[in-house]
């Protein structure tokens, strides 16, 4: 845990120091913000949709390389909330899982015109807050097999569309790569009555607006702009 607390520290730290980086580094080094929110599941929990909202919001640092600067590496470091959530047909059906995560973020993009760009890669996370809400129906549903990671490891696909200035709009499909915990499923609701195991994964749509501090504006110059960098 000390070590996971550490690389978090040791994360934001940079992403400060880069954001304030002298105007000479601020040709190679973008610094951005970004804020939107999760729509989650977890995959496992018997429960299907993507229903659980939560926020997604932090800093990231973002470095072009390439001939003409089209490829670039960045690094966040995020709030984010994921879960679940099931509402049920009548009160005593109700379930609710809350994991909020300290998220680092890595992603290669390719942007093209500088106004759209895609992006892979994958994340870190460490789990800061846990909460789990549910009635005594699901005591007979579920019986964990296994105690809640703490870590979560997960890949990433991004889409981003420059929509004013340096304002993008960002949408991002993340998937963990390993299970959360095993989970024993036994539904009364069912005959017969047969158990079988699931593995629970975290499943999140994100959709945020990115703004990006020091980018060069779009537009008839953006040659010069781009000679001028190199």
């Amino acid at each position: 845990m000390q070590l996971s607390n550490r690389s978090l520290q040791y994360s934001f730290l940079l992403i400060m120091l880069l954001l304030i980086s002298e105007p000479s580094e601020a040709q190679r080094i973008l610094g951005a913000m970004s804020i939107g929110m999760n729509l989650t599941q977890v995959d496992g929990d018997e429960f299907y949709g993507f229903s659980k909202i939560g926020l997604n919001v932090g800093p990231q640092v973002i470095v072009p390389f390439g001939k003409n600067k089209n490829f670039s590496v960045s690094m966040e470091l995020l709030y984010s909330q994921k879960g679940s959530y099931h509402r049920g047909g009548t009160d005593t059906t109700g379930f609710r899982m809350n994991l909020d995560y300290a998220e680092i973020p890595v992603l290669i993009h390719f942007t093209d015109k500088r106004t759209i760009s895609g992006g892979v890669g994958f994340s870190y996370g460490q789990l800061i807050n846990y909460k789990e809400t549910k009635n005594n129906f699901f005591d007979s549903l579920f019986q964990y097999q296994t105690s809640l990671e703490n870590n979560d490891i997960s890949v990433i696909a991004d889409l981003q569309i420059r929509i004013w200035s340096k304002l993008w709009a960002n949408l991002r499909y993340q998937y963990s790569v390993r299970s959360n915990r095993t989970v024993l499923v036994s539904d009364p609701r069912t005959y017969p009555r047969n158990p079988f195991t699931r593995k629970q994964f975290n499943n999140v749509i994100s959709i945020r607006l990115t703004w990006v501090f020091n980018q060069p504006k779009a537009g008839k110059n953006q040659k010069l702009e781009l000679k001028q960098q190199e």
